[in-house]
């Protein structure tokens, strides 16, 4: 803990130092990107971007294009048209275990564990520094996955399997997190921990794009706000530029 009552994020000083870019390049920009599954395309012209030390949440219902928006930005799913640029370099043709390397991490929202491997292998399989010991600073907010490290991950409820994959991949320390449903069926008290060790880490300079449905989650952890609708931008700004009605009027069906 600082003095302050904070935690302190394991690696914070590292690749995250000086986050806030004089320059004014955004960690992440996206323009008009287009793509999908086969011939289906489900994401179609949106752009968006995420400056150093700052949150992007991505809003809207069930099945509008949110994870497959992900997928785009992370190289899991090929583009059909588009642009995007981490740190101003383009990595539209950069394969998915490129961009890892080159500062992007991600947390998806389905099987987002290694169901057969251990609590621990999950926290420290992509590691060199394979020491359980930095965890502990996690541990002290999310001390089921301290209880449970023997443990395999599949045993897992679904909501410990989120508290895992968000450890796992907030602990990376990258400079850009990308984070799909983080607070489906967690508990109210853990999502709070999420947003303190969230608010923790932007101190910081890492930047974060966060697909949500929980919008107390978001409220509390957005500086802006990209609602997506079949597929499409329907609404983007900065958090307080958008009201709680015009947010759940996107949401509600």
């Amino acid at each position: 803990m600082s003095a302050a009552g904070t935690m302190a994020v394991p690696g914070a000083g590292d690749r995250r130092a000086g986050g806030a870019d004089a320059t004014g390049v955004p960690r992440l920009a996206f323009d008009t990107l287009a793509g999908g599954y086969g011939g289906a395309q489900v994401v179609r012209g949106i752009s968006g971007a995420v400056a150093p030390g700052e949150v992007l949440c991505v809003i809207g219902r069930n099945g509008v294009g949110k994870s497959t928006l992900l997928k785009l930005l992370t190289g899991q799913l090929r583009l059909a048209t588009g642009r995007v640029r981490l740190d101003g370099r383009a990595i539209e043709d950069v394969e998915a275990s490129r961009r890892r390397a080159l500062g992007m991490a991600y947390c998806p929202q389905e099987r987002p564990v290694f169901d057969d491997l251990s609590v621990r292998d999950n926290l420290t399989l992509l590691r060199g520094d394979r020491r359980i010991a930095r965890f502990q600073p996690y541990f002290a907010r999310f001390p089921i996955l301290a209880r449970r490290l023997a443990q395999h991950a599949g045993t897992l409820s679904g909501g410990e399997k989120k508290i895992l994959s968000f450890v796992r991949g907030l602990s990376e320390d990258a400079p850009l997190l990308l984070l799909d449903e983080p607070s489906e069926g967690v508990q109210w008290e853990n999502i709070l921990h999420m947003v303190e060790l969230l608010q923790a880490a932007r101190s910081h300079g890492a930047s974060f794009v966060v697909v949500e449905q929980n919008l107390a989650f978001a409220e509390r952890i957005a500086d802006r706000y990209l609602v997506v609708e079949q597929g499409r931008t329907a609404l983007e700004g900065r958090r307080d530029d958008i009201d709680r009605a015009r947010l759940l009027s996107h949401l509600h069906v």
